[in-house]
């Protein structure tokens, strides 16, 4: 890949990156990363969810959402936002929002020293030595996701909200749409309303594919390195 700044030599990935961000004016250049599979070494939600409100609940919730589960995985697309949002609903209904947000800050922590790709965390620090923008666009939800963001020193983070009522308690609904393909895009234009240049981009899943699309340098880094389990 080519900076359209003069600085360090990117560090390696599998994956070569299409496109040229170079001959860019103006701001820094914006770098946009996914979590999951692409930060990260697996999926983040589950993991989470076990962490924060028990095994027992939490996959009692995903058997009473087997058959949307099966949908997702035979049919893709929507039907995997209406997967998510049922077990969502069964898991996190009424669970006080104060004390997730201690969880998500802890899992963080987890996450951040056990569960990263090193390969896609040096490009992260590369970025940001360059003086890039950084951007971290997920369809987990942005309680934990923040705080790994925070962690990482990401500018923003865009990315599925939960719905909370008046008295500090999940209702179990989303907060507006599973931040996920399309969606991913959208959010990137809602947050930057003008003048919107995706110089890089990293994803590795059918979700990331118009966040890519949209980028000057894009990078599938794929799902090899990701461990079985």
């Amino acid at each position: 890949m080519s900076d359209p700044r003069p600085g360090s030599a990117e560090p390696p990935l599998e994956t070569p990156a299409v496109g040229d961000a170079a001959g860019l004016d103006g701001p820094p250049p914006l770098a946009a990363f996914d979590l999951d599979g692409t930060l990260t070494r697996r999926d983040t939600l589950m993991p989470f969810l076990v962490r924060a409100v028990g095994a027992r609940r939490s996959y009692r919730s995903v058997l009473a959402a087997s058959l949307p589960l099966a949908r997702a995985v035979a049919l893709g697309g929507e039907h995997r936002d209406v997967a998510k949002a049922a077990v969502l609903r069964r898991v996190l209904a009424g669970v006080p929002f104060a004390a997730l947000a201690e969880a998500a800050e802890s899992y963080a922590d987890h996450v951040i020293a056990t569960g990263l790709r090193p390969d896609v965390r040096a490009r992260v620090d590369w970025h940001r030595a360059e003086g890039h923008e950084l951007v971290l666009v997920s369809a987990s939800p942005e309680l934990y996701v923040t705080p790994i963001g925070r962690r990482l020193g990401f500018d923003a983070v865009l990315a599925t909200c939960l719905e909370v009522d008046g008295a500090g308690v999940l209702t179990g609904r989303l907060a507006g749409n599973n931040c996920r393909g399309p969606e991913k895009v959208a959010r990137l234009r809602a947050w930057r309303a003008e003048g919107l240049v995706v110089a890089y981009a990293y994803g590795d899943s059918a979700g990331d594919r118009e966040m890519l699309a949209l980028a000057l340098t894009p990078t599938n880094v794929g799902r090899s390195r990701r461990p079985s389990g």
